[in-house]
């Protein structure tokens, strides 16, 4: 898969976890503020490890834990 197509995938799966996603100089920041205690927030991701935190999120259900 092409990296263009993996980020886009990686965005659509954000968007609906309700995560933003933030990109400078190809380093990913994931946030999400809704329907959480408190605003959930990793930052300085490469693609793969953005990937894996959502995935991660997916499996765990809607509040991730």
């Amino acid at each position: 898969m092409v990296e263009w197509d993996r980020e886009r995938e990686m965005r659509e799966l954000a968007k609906r976890l309700l995560f933003d996603v933030n990109e400078r100089e190809g380093r990913f920041t994931l946030t999400r503020t809704v329907d959480v205690p408190a605003p959930v927030r990793r930052e300085n991701l490469t693609l793969p490890e953005a990937e894996e935190v959502l995935e991660i999120w997916k499996l765990r259900g809607a509040h991730g834990g």
